[in-house]
């Protein structure tokens, strides 16, 4: 069985071991943490045996609950509001509902899935900055009780459409150290945050709070308490001017295994992250949410593709090229710029490896995975050989075309 990840060859080290009766090969990351090989527990018992005629996320379902407990517990007082964007299968929602967690969502759709579950309103927030009138006014009359804004015009609409609701403001983080920062499209300045405060008690919003995010897969766990740093200098000079600030969301950032973080393990991450918060905001009267999506089911998520073709370009580069049957528009965007590094397994061959590029099966030169990002996979492997793409249970399915190139939508099946 080959195991395979990415990242600088240059910063990586092979060591070998047995791991369930198969050669596997470990590779120590940056950071000298060794990432975990291969699948685990009921995920691995299920992939083994399972087999597809199209490109298939496999969910486990009790890993996203127990990795619910494990942040719920360790990120205390703060309640959980997973990132329904992240995956909103239907039954994974239900799942985490039964476990007690509330839910960050981005749209009317995402809100209306969530009642249709059975979800109380109550349990909701709306965190996206961006929202139509009507949709703000459909939240507010279903009784989601919280709305995130980071400008005035929208702070305007939701005194208008969602009066005497919960409201926050976020502030712009620039996600140094995330291996997906989120640019410059969500939140604000420090200083225009601290003038939309104060403008949001004028209009009638009691004891608002601040929000922000420190990027998607953060590997650097001073981001979060630099962030915290700045949200306390805020809260006391808006204390200063009179606005009490009742809320701090601490956001998203929970980082899942991929091949260039340092591996760590989620609760002493948790606690970490929890530590700093206390240490800032401890001695406030304020209430702390999180908002972990991938962070909270990535891990629990493994793809089922194939290998369409092995071949060559004969232009004096020496690695093969690796074509499978899903690609940047059938569920691998966070791909581009090859951000999001994930796992390989190849479970059907072994032996000596190789440096391949890794792409998609669109006709579409965009639609290439790995190019830069250094990558061995088996030399044996062949057309019709299956892949396993790991840690793959967030942003795959929903970011799946409905049908590019004819090729069919990511399908999903929950364990």
């Amino acid at each position: 069985m080959g195991i395979v990840t990415g990242g600088r060859a240059a910063a990586e080290t092979a060591i070998v071991s047995e791991d369930l009766g198969a050669r596997t090969r470990l590779r120590v990351i940056e950071g000298g943490q060794p990432a975990p090989t291969a699948l685990t527990g009921r995920l691995a018992e299920f992939m083994a045996d399972a087999r597809f005629d199209r490109p298939t996320l496999v969910m486990d379902l009790d890993a996203v609950a127990d990795r619910y407990r494990v942040l719920a517990d360790a990120l205390s007082p703060a309640r959980i509001h997973y990132a329904v964007k992240a995956n909103p299968a239907p039954q994974l929602l239900a799942r985490l509902a039964a476990e007690g967690s509330n839910f960050d969502v981005a749209s009317r759709g995402e809100i209306e899935q969530c009642l249709a579950l059975g979800i109380p309103a109550s349990r909701l927030s709306f965190g996206n900055t961006i929202k139509r009138r009507s949709d703000i006014a459909f939240a507010h009359s279903a009784g989601v009780p919280l709305f995130a804004f980071d400008s005035e015009a929208e702070l305007e609409k939701l005194a208008e459409a969602a009066p005497g609701t919960g409201v926050y403001c976020r502030v712009l983080v620039d996600g140094t150290g995330a291996e997906w920062p989120l640019g410059k499209k969500f939140g604000c300045a420090d200083t225009m945050a601290e003038e939309l405060l104060v403008r949001a008690v004028e209009l009638g919003f009691q004891r608002p709070g601040i929000s922000f995010h420190v990027g998607s897969q953060q590997g650097d766990l001073g981001a979060w308490d630099r962030c915290f740093a700045r949200a306390r200098a805020l809260i006391d000079r808006l204390a200063a001017r009179g606005v009490e600030i009742g809320l701090v969301n601490l956001g998203g950032g929970f980082p899942a295994t991929m091949t260039r973080s340092v591996a760590r393990d989620p609760r002493d991450y948790a606690e970490t992250v929890r530590a700093f918060a206390l240490s800032h905001f401890g001695d406030l009267n304020v209430a702390l949410i999180a908002e972990p999506g991938r962070g909270l089911v990535a891990d629990a998520g493994c793809i089922a593709a194939e290998v369409v073709l092995v071949s060559e370009k004969g232009d004096g580069d020496d690695r093969r090229w690796v074509y499978l049957d899903i690609g940047k528009f059938s569920g691998l965007a966070e791909t581009m710029d090859e951000a999001i590094r994930y796992r390989f397994e190849t479970p059907d061959c072994g032996g000596p490896e190789g440096p391949v590029v890794i792409a998609g099966p669109s006709c579409d030169s965009a639609d290439v995975l790995y190019e830069k990002t250094a990558y061995s996979l088996p030399m044996n492997l062949q057309d019709g050989d299956r892949i396993w793409i790991l840690g793959t249970g967030a942003y795959t399915t929903t970011y799946s075309s409905v049908g590019f190139n004819g090729f069919p939508p990511l399908d999903a099946v929950c364990i």
